[in-house]
């Protein structure tokens, strides 16, 4: 058994995003859910947003993003009805994710795929999240890699939508969703576009974090818009790439 498992067991991840001004934004920080105060919540986190692309940080400073898992959806409802965050969020996209597969170590928030998910992975739409516990110290070499691994999924057409997440000094993270599970591989592992490839070995060789997880997810529900659309139907209705 591995200490996620131990921890307790993650049945669904929820990501919010709304754009709700700068200091909006604000409050989103300080009123971040807490395990043990919130029913049915495993793990919370409230942070800046920004897009996914080459070159430096690019911040979207009137735009907040919820990250939490839940031991089911009934949970998440009763949040959504009855906690003030989610109304601060209103206006935005919130989707419901489906664990596929997990890689690395993220001690915060408890693992477990159940068994066959991942050979549902290719029908339809997948959702990436990447969490960083960062190492302050390896924070420019970080950003470097991270820059030219992030200008190739930015320019990939096969990913539906992105956004960076970060909650300062040492939270750094990503979510994007991808056409399918293959067009995420594509632009992860394939020869064509070996920059993702060398971050990771560069991350490997010398860790840009304390601790870092990695978790493949299946969308399941999606309710508002994100510039202007429904990132999953969108993702869903596109025609997919050769």
């Amino acid at each position: 058994m591995s200490k996620f498992e131990m921890r307790g067991l993650i049945v669904i991840v929820s990501v919010h995003i709304a754009d709700i001004g700068f200091r909006a934004v604000r409050a989103v920080l300080r009123e971040r859910p807490r395990p043990g105060r919130t029913p049915g919540l495993r793990y919370a986190e409230t942070t800046l947003t920004g897009a996914i692309s080459s070159g430096p940080p690019k911040l979207r400073p009137g735009r907040a993003a919820l990250l939490a898992s839940w031991d089911d959806d009934a949970a998440l409802d009763r949040f959504l009805a009855e906690d003030p965050l989610p109304r601060r969020l209103a206006g935005g996209w919130h989707v419901r994710l489906r664990p596929l597969r997990f890689s690395g170590s993220w001690g915060p928030m408890p693992v477990e795929i159940a068994p066959g998910a991942a050979e549902d992975e290719e029908d339809g739409p997948v959702a990436v999240l990447t969490l960083g516990q960062l190492r302050l110290r390896r924070a420019l070499p970080f950003l470097r890699a991270n820059s030219q691994a992030a200008g190739r999924a930015a320019a990939d057409p096969s990913m539906a939508t992105s956004v960076a997440l970060a909650r300062p000094p040492r939270f750094v993270g990503t979510f994007s969703l991808w056409q399918s599970a293959s067009a995420m591989q594509r632009y992860a592992y394939g020869s064509a576009q070996p920059e993702h490839k060398e971050a990771v070995r560069e991350h490997q060789a010398k860790p840009f974090h304390h601790e870092a997880g990695f978790l493949r997810c299946r969308p399941y529900d999606a309710r508002g818009t994100l510039d202007g659309q429904e990132p999953v139907a969108a993702a869903a209705m596109a025609p997919r790439i050769p």
